[in-house]
């Protein structure tokens, strides 16, 4: 079995990789009858040279490769036929923008299995830069924070090393007395809870958020059920809510009169209520001043969040009252950071992370006769089909 770390093609550039050269290297090690090759690429955060001088091939040509490994969508030009491709396709919730994607796999009978497709036999996600989304994402607002209220000056992640650098920032800024929401309880939203954690805010209970004034910064962590109620008034149920959330609505005000800071890190399903509507956000009473957005559904949950911001220019404003953007510090404006790709800020730790994920549960899967299940639930095509498992997608294949 041949794999090959292919170059990233897609704009803006992404140096994130699957493997980092020492992961790579315990792949190697662990499994001897595989044969690991590097396509060269000038913008991985791993220079080529690194994967040379740990003795792996660094080539132009992987055509006889039998397994592609990238991160982002490969442009349909450079997808090679009869291949297995690991990628994140986005292609799952039927994205319009990745339909031509999705066909020209099936016309090139390429097997795709896509990193979110990765799950348990329960359906969670075994890989992914999630804690990275969130490391990064709730640092963002800081910055957002300092700069809006010129409280402090913090970096961009991007031109810091590492993660330890990012924190060594963290250490030098101090936070005023603010309330800090936090939703989710996945890999984000602990990711975004390490960051409130390392700054030494203080987490409170859900009983005393709500009730409490405090002399200095607080957060909350509040999961699905706490944000999300039934709407026959009964006792709500996390799993059932999962399957089927029509019979739920928003319990997401009580938080908003008492929250200056949100940070979004919750997984927001289809149908699933709003957190939040462009109507509440009128509210006198609806306090919140800044938002990261790490889960970033564009005219989504968080009514804010008019559409994705980018690394280079991460912040703007929404004004409530004519529901509009304007500048990230217009006086009585909601700030909103919604990148939608913040583990590119971080390459190196996202990258090491995400190998160690991808080693310790897909790469046996080869080996072992898929004894876990995990490729079979992760492929989307074979033989030019959609999988038993992703035939709900026909109708996006077919353009219906």
């Amino acid at each position: 079995m041949k794999f090959a770390i292919i170059k990233e093609r897609k704009n803006p550039p992404d140096r994130r990789v699957v493997f980092s050269p020492e992961k790579l290297a315990e792949a190697r090690a662990q499994f001897p009858e595989a044969t690991f090759k590097v396509e060269s690429s000038d913008i991985r955060v791993f220079p080529d040279s690194a994967y040379k001088a740990l003795g792996f091939e660094v080539t132009n040509d992987v055509s006889n490769c039998d397994v592609m490994i990238g991160v982002k969508e490969v442009p349909i030009e450079d997808l090679i036929p009869n291949k297995k491709y690991f990628y994140f396709s986005h292609t799952i919730k039927k994205q319009p923008y990745n339909r031509k994607l999705l066909q020209a796999m099936l016309g090139k009978n390429i097997e795709m299995f896509d990193h979110e497709t990765i799950v348990k036999k329960s359906g969670a996600r075994l890989i992914g830069f999630g804690r990275y989304a969130g490391l990064v994402g709730a640092y963002n607002g800081f910055r957002a924070l300092g700069l809006r209220d010129g409280l402090f000056n913090l970096p961009k992640v991007e031109t810091l090393a590492d993660l330890d650098e990012v924190k060594a920032e963290l250490n030098k800024i101090t936070i005023p007395n603010i309330k800090i929401l936090l939703t989710g309880t996945g890999k984000v939203a602990l990711g975004a809870k390490e960051i409130l954690d390392h700054l030494k805010i203080k987490q409170v209970s859900d009983a005393l958020y709500l009730t409490s004034k405090f002399t200095e910064p607080v957060y909350v962590m509040a999961d699905v059920m706490e944000y999300a109620k039934r709407k026959d008034g009964k006792v709500g149920e996390k799993w059932e809510f999962y399957k089927d959330p029509t019979g739920y609505e928003s319990n997401f005000m009580p938080y908003a009169k008492e929250t200056d800071y949100f940070i979004a890190g919750h997984f927001y399903g289809n149908n699933a209520p709003f957190l939040f509507t462009r109507e509440d956000a009128k509210r006198s009473d609806f306090k919140i001043n800044l938002i990261a957005d790490i889960s970033c559904d564009v005219d989504g949950p968080v009514a804010s969040t008019l559409r994705a911001s980018t690394i280079a220019d991460p912040f703007y404003g929404y004004d409530a009252k004519t529901e509009s953007e304007v500048a990230f510090n217009a006086k009585g404006a909601i700030t909103v950071m919604a990148v939608d790709n913040l583990p590119c800020e971080l390459p190196k730790d996202a990258s090491e992370g995400f190998g160690e994920m991808f080693l310790e549960n897909v790469i046996p899967a080869f080996f072992n006769k898929d004894e876990r299940g995990i490729l079979k639930r992760a492929k989307i095509t074979e033989n030019g089909k959609l999988t038993e498992r992703f035939s709900y997608l026909q109708d996006y294949v077919e353009g219906r």
